[in-house]
């Protein structure tokens, strides 16, 4: 694929996602997000609440890729700790930003405690993100996008995060389901397809089981030149019919 279309990661902070009580989606979201914007999502990290963890993590990540992105740990408890983290792994400081506290003051009004407070502070030179749910903001500051864990808040922000990012050629998917045979009878054809179109990627799926029921592989074939994965997909076909397995585009 080009690479001169923009990567990103993503770092999933939060000890729920690691015990087992709090099923990650934001990961889900973020991929088809990106995808749609021709950013290329090439890692993912999760770690717990600690802060040594979110700073050597997010430290490797931004260095790496064009784009972070982290979901968990900004709202009012003391375990929320992704600001202060995001703020050492920059060396900058961290205070209220007058505008945050403003959003939040309007928001709570009375009921706007010394915890909530929390949520106001932003690391120096970073910029809000717009929540649309709760008011309470994200923020941005060099490559990183820092945002909410809850899934309808953090999908609501990448409203505000859209604009900000320079978007590549979009990824062209095509699926080719093969049916009656399991994944190592199609192996050979699908590495030879893979040789021949270097800028295409080739991915196998099996599913069904060999005891029960049908089985079978889908071969997802992607690349951001529409017409080189169409001709990838047709090359698929003819060499599987050649060998006798059932396939079809699906």
């Amino acid at each position: 694929m080009n690479d001169a279309s923009p990567t990103a990661a993503v770092l999933i902070i939060g000890d729920e996602i690691l015990s087992g009580r709090t099923q990650d989606t934001n990961l889900n979201t973020l991929a088809r997000f990106l995808g749609a914007l021709g950013i290329e999502l090439l890692e993912a990290r999760t770690v717990g609440d600690r802060h040594e963890q979110i700073v050597g993590a997010l430290n490797a990540l931004r260095a790496g890729h064009d784009y972070v992105f982290t979901t968990g740990g900004i709202g009012p408890t003391h375990d929320d700790i992704t600001a202060d983290a995001v703020a050492a792994a920059f060396g900058v400081g961290i205070a209220e930003h007058p505008e945050a506290l403003a959003i939040l003051e309007r928001r709570y009004g009375a009921e706007f405690n010394a915890a909530r407070r929390r949520m106001a502070r932003i690391p120096a030179g970073g910029s809000l993100i717009a929540n649309p749910v709760t008011d309470a903001p994200g923020f941005h500051i060099g490559n990183v996008f820092v945002m909410a864990g809850v899934p309808k808040i953090m999908t609501a922000m990448l409203e505000d995060v859209a604009p900000r990012l320079r978007t590549g050629a979009v990824v062209h998917t095509r699926t080719v389901r093969v049916t009656g045979v399991g994944e190592g009878s199609v192996a050979d054809i699908l590495g030879a397809a893979a040789r021949a179109n270097r800028e295409i990627s080739f991915g196998s799926y099996p599913f069904g089981h060999g005891s029960v029921g049908e089985i079978g592989t889908n071969l997802v074939v992607r690349g951001r030149d529409e017409t080189a994965v169409e001709a990838a997909v047709e090359g698929l076909l003819a060499a599987l019919a050649t060998t006798g397995i059932a396939a079809a585009r699906m």
